[in-house]
This record gives C-alpha cells, sequence and structure tokens, in this order.
C-alpha cells in the first residue's frame, strides 16, 4: 500500500470530479457498526447514497464482500495453494503469508459479510452473492444523472488475520485490522462495472464522503481514516489540550469519524495502543498507534520526526496533502496503504506506505490494471524522499533497476498491463510493478530530462488527482509537458516484455576525426547520451535524440559540452558518432554514463582505452 485547502468542489458529493471528457460516480456512506469483541463479529446498518453522473442507465449494480475470501475453497485459498506449485529459483511462488492458511480456517476464524436485507430508496431489492461480489439487480434502473440511496443490514465476522485484515495478526499481535471490512460499491467508469474478485491483490473504489460510527468495547483505540469527532468524550490521547475526558457510562464507547473525499475507510482497535501525535502545522497533525512489541517505541515516535522532516520536499516535489491527518497504525501483515492512514507491520514501511497517499490516495488508478503506476510511482516516490532525508548522493534506484534486470533473465517477465491478478507468478508481479514500474519514471528522466520529469509528476498530480487516471492520461501529461511524443515508450515498456541494449560496437579514426559506432541489439529503441572522457579529464556528451519521439531533451549538464545529432531511426540497427579529438586521446567511451537508461547487458555500454 503522502496546504490544505479544500475546494467546495471536492466536498460536494453533488459534482462530478472529472476533466470535462471524464464523468465519475459519486457515493456518501453512512455506517453505523457495533462490535463484539468476544466473538469476534459484527451488525452493520449503511445508507449509501450513490449518484450516477455517468451517461448510462444501470439495471444492475455490485458490491465487494472482502471477507468472504477468507474461507477454505475461496479463489484466493485456490490461487495461493495453486503459486505453491509454482518453483521461481530455489523457493516456491506463494505469499509466504497467505500459503495454504485459508483452507486450516475454522468456522470461528473465517471471513464472511453476509446481506441480510437491501433496499433502494425504500424498495427491496432482489440480490445474490458470488463469493466476493454482490450482484443486485435493481426493480428500477438508475437513470443517467440520477442519484439513489441503498439501505442495507449486515453482519460479518473478522478473520484470522491472514492477508492485510483481519484479527490477532500472529506478529504483531493487533487485535483488529479493519480493512477491506464493509460491503464497498464497485467502481463503474467508462470502461463499465469493475466487480473484481478478490483473488489476490489491488483495490479500486469510487471517490465519496464516509461517516463512519463505531461502538466496540471500552477498553479499545482505535485509528485509522477519517477525522474523530468526539474526541473529548473518546480520550486516549485525542482529547483537546486541557480537557479532563469524562467517558460515557457502559461498557462500549462510540466512535464517530468523518472522512471526505476518499475512495476506502480503513480502522484498527487494540486495548494496549499507544498513541502520540505531533501538529505538523495548523491544518495537518500525524498520529502513530503502535504497541510496543518488537519494534522499539523509539522506531515507532521517530515517525513523526521522519514526516515533520520529509513533508516538506514531498510536497514540492510530489504535490500538497490535502487532509488535515495521517495515521500510522500498527497491524497488518508487511504495510498496506488507505486514505488518510496506513497499516504497517513495523516502522520500517511506514515512509513507503505514507508516500501511497499520492498514489494510491490521490490519484486511485484502478491498481488491478495499473499495479505498476500505484506500486512503481510510490517506490520511485519513497526512494527519492528517502535520499533527501539520508542527504545520499548516491543513485537511489539500483535495487530496481537490478530487480527488473533479474525478472528479465528468469524468463519469467509478463507485460505490465497483465491485470494484478492475473500474472502466472507473484514474482513476476512484485518485480513489474514495484522495480519496472520504478525504473519507467526514472527512466522517463534519462527520455525527457529530470527536470522536466519532476514538472510531469506534479503537473500529473495537479491535472488527475481525485479522477482516476489510466496509462494514456500519465503519457499525454507527459507529452505535453515535454514536447515530445512519448507513447512509443508507453507501448514498449509497459505492453511488451521487449528490452533494451545497445552496444558500442567500433572506434576509428577517418579524415581526420575519430568515429564511434554504436549498434542496437535490443528490440526497445532509446534515444542515446554517449560520453567521451579524454585523457586529459576533459568530457564530450553526444546526444542522439530516436525518431519517434519528434523531439530532444534539454542538457541536462550545463559543464560538459553536447553535441545532439539527428534522430536515429527505430528501424535502423547502427548509428555513429564522430569528435575532432584524435584516437589516442581517449580514455573512456560509454553509454548512458547516468545509467539511468535499463540496458539489460551493461557490460558492453562501457570501453576504457588503456594507451
Amino acid at each position: 500500500m503522502k496546504r490544505i485547502i479544500f475546494l467546495l468542489i471536492f466536498l460536494s458529493p453533488l459534482v462530478s470530479l472529472a476533466q470535462s471528457d471524464r464523468w465519475q460516480q459519486r457515493v456518501k456512506y453512512t455506517m453505523n457498526i457495533d462490535m463484539n469483541v468476544l466473538t469476534n463479529r459484527f451488525t452493520g446498518k449503511q445508507r449509501l447514497e450513490y449518484w450516477n453522473n455517468s451517461p448510462d442507465t444501470l439495471t444492475r449494480i455490485f458490491y465487494h464482500l472482502y471477507f468472504n475470501a477468507f474461507q477454505p475453497g475461496s479463489m484466493m485459498d485456490v490461487r495461493s495453494r495453486r503459486q505453491g506449485t509454482i518453483q521461481v529459483g530455489r523457493g516456491q511462488d506463494w505469499d509466504s503469508r497467505v500459503r495454504d492458511r485459508i483452507q486450516n480456517l475454522k468456522p470461528d476464524e473465517i471471513g464472511y459479510q453476509k446481506i441480510l436485507s437491501l433496499k433502494m430508496n425504500g424498495v427491496p431489492q432482489s440480490f445474490k452473492t458470488d463469493e466476493t461480489i454482490l450482484e443486485v439487480k435493481l426493480s428500477k434502473p438508475i437513470l443517467p444523472k440520477a442519484k439513489v440511496v441503498f439501505d442495507m443490514d449486515f453482519e460479518a465476522q473478522v478473520p484470522l488475520q491472514v492477508r492485510r485484515s483481519g484479527r490477532d495478526n500472529p506478529a504483531s499481535k493487533v487485535r483488529y485490522s479493519m480493512s477491506q471490512w464493509y460491503p464497498k460499491m464497485c467502481e463503474y467508469d467508462y470502461d463499465g462495472w469493475h466487480p473484481t474478485p478478490y483473488v489476490g491483490r489491488e483495490f479500486y473504489g469510487v471517490w465519496g464522503d464516509f461517516d463512519v460510527t463505531i461502538s466496540i468495547d471500552k477498553k479499545y483505540i482505535l485509528g485509522g481514516t477519517g477525522y474523530l469527532q468526539n474526541p473529548n468524550k473518546i480520550g486516549y490521547g485525542y482529547e483537546d489540550t486541557g480537557v479532563k475526558v469524562i467517558q460515557p457510562a457502559g461498557d462500549k464507547l462510540t466512535w464517530r469519524f468523518i472522512a471526505p473525499n476518499v475512495h476506502d475507510f480503513m480502522w484498527a482497535a487494540d486495548p494496549e495502543y499507544i498513541h502520540v501525535k505531533r501538529k505538523l502545522k495548523d491544518s495537518l497533525t500525524i498520529h502513530v498507534l503502535y504497541k510496543p512489541t518488537n519494534a522499539s517505541a523509539k522506531s515507532w515516535e521517530d515517525l513523526l520526526d521522519m514526516a515533520e522532516n520529509a513533508l516538506p520536499y514531498i510536497e514540492k516535489t510530489f504535490g500538497a496533502y490535502p487532509y488535515k491527518q495521517f495515521s500510522f497504525i500498527h497491524g497488518g501483515d508487511g504495510g498496506m496503504e488507505y486514505p488518510m492512514a496506513t497499516l504497517c507491520i513495523g516502522p520500517g514501511a511506514a515512509l513507503h506506505e505514507w508516500m501511497h497517499s499520492w498514489y494510491y490516495g490521490m490519484l486511485g488508478t484502478n491498481e488491478s490494471l495499473y499495479s505498476w503506476m500505484d506500486e512503481g510511482f510510490t517506490q520511485y516516490a519513497e526512494e527519492r524522499v528517502d535520499a533527501y532525508q539520508n542527504n545520499s548522493k548516491a543513485f537511489p534506484y539500483t535495487g530496481e533497476y537490478n530487480g527488473y534486470f533479474s525478472l528479465v533473465k528468469s524468463g519469467k517477465e509478463e507485460p505490465m498491463n497483465t491485470h494484478a491478478d492475473h500474472y502466472n507468478t507473484n514474482f513476476a508481479y512484485s518485480i513489474a510493478s514495484y522495480s519496472k514500474g520504478t525504473v519507467f519514471l526514472e527512466q522517463l528522466g534519462y527520455i525527457v530530462g529530470a527536470q522536466v520529469r519532476d514538472k510531469i509528476l506534479l503537473e500529473y498530480y495537479r491535472q488527475w488527482r481525485f479522477k482516476h487516471p489510466n496509462a494514456a492520461d500519465f503519457i499525454r501529461i507527459a507529452e505535453k509537458v515535454s514536447g515530445m511524443k512519448l507513447d512509443w515508450y508507453k507501448e514498449y515498456w509497459i505492453n511488451s516484455t521487449k528490452t533494451i541494449d545497445y552496444v558500442i560496437d567500433s572506434l576509428w579514426e577517418e579524415a581526420g576525426k575519430t568515429k564511434v559506432r554504436i549498434s542496437r541489439t535490443g528490440l526497445i529503441p532509446m534515444p542515446v547520451d554517449l560520453q567521451i572522457t579524454f585523457k586529459d579529464g576533459s568530457k564530450e556528451m553526444h546526444y542522439v535524440p530516436m525518431n519517434l519521439m519528434y523531439g530532444e531533451k534539454p542538457v541536462e549538464d550545463s559543464t560538459t559540452p553536447r553535441k545532439t545529432y539527428d534522430p536515429w531511426k527505430w528501424t535502423h540497427s547502427i548509428y555513429t558518432i564522430e569528435t575532432n579529438r584524435k584516437l589516442t586521446d581517449f580514455n573512456v567511451v560509454e553509454i548512458d554514463p547516468s545509467q539511468r537508461m535499463a540496458d539489460v547487458e551493461r557490460k558492453n555500454n562501457k570501453l576504457e582505452l588503456k594507451w
């Protein structure tokens, strides 16, 4: 699984948050939850206001029922056990957190969500459950630009923690990690409905507002998405300074959270949580809730310093954080992002999950189809922020490039446009989404120039936050900002498994000039930076644009003279550059000295001449 002025348009459910050619649906959830910590079950009442901003008439709708995945024989269970039969390297391909655990869950350990009743505008509706998807055939269609109200009664059992959500995490000992916990309306967009079964990973939700009331044993401390509305009756560190908290009588406390303009809602609860917070500025408070288990209290509370130090750089580089709070919460099974909050097994995952607030939380692509736009962009941001905080001058993406190279050499690579659940191996999914997705952005900086890439990221955030962009939307922003054509980059890097490989072919003197011939042996064409370093220490950069770009990147290093050549046609396998210097003056010739181009065989990119 990251300045705060909300425009009224973001808060109004009556407005479709879209560019002129992109409508979006809108929701408003009001939920009342009564939790029984002895049985690990809860009952819920949900009122869902739904705005059909599409031009289509809807005759049916779909909900996600995520907890139903945690039952023996479920799609998640069967697929996980199937991955265990696939060998990757020296191990099995299954997710070690899931393995075959689901098939061994007992009746009081499974998860379920049962719909007891459902009405639309007061009229009972016919529905059927297909494991993690609820299909509702409407008694009356929802017309374009119309609003309807769904009222639902449901009950649920929290599963033993297996993946992301659940109870009694075996590592963190957190009682409740409540993610994917409520019946959630599926997204309907320009591609139609997305009733994606919960099989492995990634999510997609409708933008809207949440009003969630949770009644739970008084000893439990909660954290999660949204702004607590009754802090002075709750206490536990949420109360205003100087307030003496007097909790209501009874065995339970009722917590009420409001969350505007988000596409999901998560909460977590444990009686041993320690809650610390810090106001970073008038409009933003950071909360940390943790249990004193394996990680030290200091390592958790250091997250407050991390957030305070990093936020100015993050907002300058990736865009403003628009909410009033963010919570780092102990729980989950590694790290998983949610709006305004994250669940982390330990503080080490916190920065990555916080950066998801931008690419999962505010941009909100369909992660099932574009997992690399969420995980890869987030991984890129994490590495960049981490390097900033550590004042590191080292190339921060070495691990991601090496991960991509290992995937290529494994022979198991699949195109990045593969649906997240449909990768044949978890190994291929992970490297494609995280590593190759990170390389996509850093290599984009190689193509258009790092400063231009940074302008692209900010413009992407400005134009597409809260609008569910896809890959084509990002590329169009990149083209407009850079002035180049970049559709070829998407086609090669995202839609294929072709690779980059350039070779220094030969050097010779001819007619008073020294020539350097470059050969392209890989199937992805790229612009080429070739740097020559001479024995006297001076350097020349020879830049060859690629013809499909219809443009050239700006000079990135003004201290090194650059010669720009006519574009290299992608159909041609060789190209020759030249310099007025003698061959005997040469010391080093190197293709892409920045090593941002993901050339799969770098050994033939550099030639050292020892005269």
